[in-house]
This record gives C-alpha cells, structure tokens and sequence, in this order.
C-alpha cells in the first residue's frame, strides 16, 4: 500500500527533511488518501494541525482546487520553514497557503466558523480531543476531519497499554464513532487514519 503509489522528488525530499529534525510526515499511503479525499470533495479551504515539514500540505493542495488555500497551522517555525521550501520546491505558489506559527489550541478558536472543507490533525495526540471540537465548529456540511496516528503503533487496539497519548486516541476514536453528526471510518493506511464526515 505505502508503495503503490511513488513520490516524486519534492515529496521525498520534504519527507528526508522532516526525519532528520526528528519530524514524522504521514506516510505515503496516508498522504494519497488526503489527495483523494480533498479531490473527492473538491476542497478549497482546508486547515492542518501540525505541517510535517510540507509532506501532507503538498498532498492536500494537490487535492484540492488550484485557486484553493491550505492553512497550515504548526508551534515550531522550523517545521513551517521547511514546509514553505517545500511547497516551492513542488511549485505550489505561495498564494495557496497561509502559515500560521503557534499552539493549535489558541490558533483554531481564532478561525472562521463553518468556513472550511476539511481539517487534518496531525499534531499533539494528547490533545486530539479538544482539536475534534474545534474541528466540529471550523467545518462546513458535509467537510470533513482526519487524524493521522490513529492506531499509534498498534498500541490504541491494546487495552493493557495506556500513557496520555494513546488514552487520547482512544477518546477521539470514541468521540467520532459515537457522535450522531459525524460518519465515521478508520482506514487502515499508514499508522491509520481517522475520518469523518460532517453531516448535512
């Protein structure tokens, strides 16, 4: 699956640079569902929690419309700078995106309401349930919301394993299975992908 579809040289490039500041990108498999789902639901604005050093804003934007805007939001400028020279380096204008540097929990409560098509997570896990939240208010009917990291290592489908990370997945996997405006789906991409759709 990670295989079946090749990156190209600035994707491999973005992702070699992430690993070596310690970043871990979203697989290739799970950036090629991002793609599909921003193309599936013609996504024009999208909002990402945490940048993976451009890895999953060059998959989204690929996606999405060619006048569309991704709003990258991540707390280490190091990350947002190699994402910038990464959406250059795929020929993404700068136009496309809007970085913003700082903690997700005080950056999203500053977003529009119902404004936007689809918001990826892939930031803090222990705070993964507060980002469903905002989340729920940013999104438009029908947008939807994905989480990377969703089977954490194997460790989410374990029930002896605990620790603050893998307890907060958990809880948004609850979350989103049990809330009546959301249709839920967990891909098995990757180290998993949680999606939802926001009902109508």
């Amino acid at each position: 699956m990670e295989e079946f579809l090749p990156e190209d040289e600035p994707l491999q490039d973005a992702r070699r640079r992430g690993r070596e500041i310690g970043a871990t990108p979203i697989g290739p498999a799970g950036g090629a569902t991002l793609r599909f789902v921003a193309t599936l639901i013609g996504a024009r604005t999208v909002v990402e929690v945490g940048s993976g050093c451009g890895v999953s804003g060059i998959y989204l934007m690929r996606g999405m419309a060619k006048d569309a805007v991704l709003t990258t939001v991540d707390i280490e400028p190091e990350h947002q700078r190699l994402a910038k020279q990464a959406y250059q380096e795929a020929g993404l204008g700068s136009f496309r995106t809007r970085m913003i540097t700082g903690p997700a929990l005080e950056v999203l409560p500053r977003l529009t309401d119902g404004a936007y098509d689809m918001v990826f997570c892939d930031a803090q896990k222990r705070e993964y349930p507060e980002y469903l939240t905002d989340a729920l208010r940013l999104l438009r009917p029908g947008g939807v919301v994905a989480f990377d990291n969703a089977l954490w290592g194997g460790q989410v489908a374990r029930p002896e394993r605990r620790g603050p990370e893998t307890d907060a997945i958990r809880e948004v996997h609850r979350m989103v299975r049990d809330d009546d405006r959301l249709v839920p789906l967990l891909v098995p991409v990757g180290d998993g992908l949680l999606c939802a759709v926001k009902r109508d």
